[in-house]
């Protein structure tokens, strides 16, 4: 028995030197969020009940000051690419083209398209706008939930980019469930047939966007718990966010001239009496308003509670097949929460119950200050509470860290240079002969290990004349039509003390970076200029804003 205790001790130093030794590549399930609020979830100062999600977030990391675009489709183009919307055709710059029409150039590849070099297999669930069919973007396998104005049914989707027939007596469809349910099907899939290759997953939810619907008994859980009115919200998730550590700033203050970017007066009308345009004080809204209001925020919180339901079974789908310790989860979203009221796709019915798929509900402004507590304004602007998302990562093999922040400034364009660093791919250097410009994005996986400042350069923002420039902690920000004004993020993350007058050379320091910046792009984007659609791309429409309605 001697003799063996020397075999027996190399091999436990064996098992201990593989039990430490750095993770295999990791799958990477990637989910994103629409239109959800800073504030919306329970692990970032929330009381909508998202057990899952914080759950990832106890057991790996949350960023405090990770960053969108301020809008649906630029967020999208810049997380699977790693460049600038702009950069990519996908968003307008001055004196050009570009958007929601816009077309990426062919260097400008999906991160699906690297990650095959190195092995992955790639899936797709939910939400596209991106432009072009999904398959051709890399994707294995795709739900494209092209339908956006009614989540009760399966109309104008796509499976592998082929439409779907949606049965003539189609019921118990709803749109989040649905996206779960092909999740865990390719997730299922992958496991009985293709085990032996890491994937990467995009699960884009279309919740919380609007139209505000949501499953009856998920309402019913809020229907009355948010008649205490926005200010009362906003201070107590505030006082959470304190207590957590998420913020040392101060709370910002409600702007009651600020509604809707885009005014359409007859929706308002179609709405009702109940509808507010404005975030003006609770207490100067009639009981109609109140109600009308506050049913709005529980559909809302409603639908973001089901989408983390969601989320947890393709958790334990991950669990079933083995993969849970070893895939990365990455939890986002596109924008901040939305100031929008309109009516469109199948309108209004004021009579039918709100939620049900007869409505169309949109947040509006009140409540969108609240569930972009503590930040400023909402969805399209380049303030704060327009591009502040949370980002949760959790990777059992890779994260040790249970519950730790993370505060180094991040933007949607690193995922894709954090995800194929961590993956072992190989970004080429040109595609079928043309060069790839330099991406902006940077690795965030020093950042999953420790909190740790990623060093950039800058990082920048553009978005319907709504400009931003964020240089270590000073940014500068102008609204449309607006003077640019300095703030020092430290200390004011709730952008209520303009530095530009006390500190005009700093100012001027921003401002040249964004220009020069901004012609950069313009620059690039000029070289492929043939490749969009004749005249102004296309985008949403716009008007004088409406009067406050009271």
């Amino acid at each position: 028995m001697t003799a063996l205790r020397p075999i027996a001790l190399i091999l436990a130093l064996t098992t201990a030197l593989v039990a430490t030794a750095a993770p295999s590549r990791p799958n990477v399930v990637l989910i994103l969020a629409d239109d959800l609020g800073y504030s919306d979830l329970g692990c970032y100062g929330g009381e909508i009940a998202t057990p899952n999600l914080d759950g990832l977030a106890q057991n790996g990391v949350r960023f405090t000051q990770f960053y969108n675009t301020a809008r649906c489709w630029p967020s999208r183009g810049a997380l699977l690419t790693g460049y600038y919307a702009q950069q990519i055709h996908r968003d307008a710059l001055p004196g050009l083209g570009g958007g929601g029409q816009g077309v990426r150039q062919d260097w400008a590849r999906l991160l699906p398209d690297f990650l095959k070099t190195a092995g992955y297999r790639s899936y797709h669930s939910g939400k596209w706008h991106i432009d072009g069919p999904v398959l051709a973007g890399g994707f294995d396998r795709s739900l494209d939930m092209k339908n956006q104005g009614n989540f009760f049914t399966s109309k104008g989707n796509s499976i592998d980019d082929v439409p779907v027939k949606v049965p003539a007596d189609e019921k118990g469809y709803y749109a989040t469930v649905a996206t779960a349910d092909h999740a865990v099907e390719c997730l299922k899939d992958h496991a009985a047939s293709h085990a032996d290759k890491p994937f990467f997953h995009y699960v884009a939810f279309i919740a919380p966007h609007f139209p505000l619907h949501a499953l009856p008994e998920d309402i019913a859980k809020y229907r009355d718990k948010y008649l205490a009115g926005w200010e009362a919200l906003r201070t107590s998730r505030y006082s959470r966010q304190k207590a957590m550590g998420l913020t040392n700033t101060t709370l910002s203050a409600v702007e009651p001239e600020v509604g809707p970017p885009y005014a359409f007066p007859a929706a308002i009308e179609k709405l009702g009496p109940g509808e507010v345009n404005r975030p003006l004080p609770w207490d100067a809204l009639n009981e109609e308003q109140r109600r009308f209001q506050a049913t709005k925020m529980a559909i809302h919180a409603a639908m973001v509670d089901r989408m983390d339901r969601e989320i947890g079974r393709i958790i334990a789908q991950l669990k079933a097949m083995g993969a849970f310790e070893n895939t990365l989860i990455l939890f986002a979203s596109d924008n901040g929460a939305s100031a929008e009221i309109m009516v469109r796709d199948g309108g209004h019915d004021p009579k039918a119950e709100p939620g049900s798929a007869a409505t169309y509900l949109c947040l509006g402004p009140g409540f969108s200050n609240a569930a972009n507590t503590p930040h400023r304004r909402h969805k399209t602007w380049v303030h704060e509470g327009g591009i502040s998302t949370p980002l949760i990562a959790h990777w059992p093999d890779g994260i040790a860290a249970h519950g730790e922040l993370r505060r180094t400034p991040a933007h949607v364009v690193d995922i894709v240079p954090t995800v194929l660093e961590l993956a072992g791919a190989q970004k080429p250097t040109d595609w079928k002969g043309q060069p790839i410009p330099a991406a902006p994005g940077r690795s965030l996986a020093a950042a999953l290990k420790s909190d740790v400042t990623i060093e950039r350069p800058s990082l920048w923002w553009l978005h319907e004349e709504n400009k931003a420039i964020r240089v270590g902690d000073y940014k500068l920000v102008a609204a449309k039509g607006d003077t640019w004004a300095l703030y020092d993020l430290r200390v004011d993350r709730a952008e209520q003390n303009d530095l530009s007058a006390k500190m005009p050379e700093k100012a001027k320091e921003l401002a040249d970076l964004w220009q020069k910046q901004t012609d950069e792009f313009s620059a690039l984007a000029r070289l492929t200029l043939d490749r969009q659609p004749k005249g102004k791309a296309k985008g949403k429409a716009q008007g004088k804003k409406a009067a406050p309605k009271k």
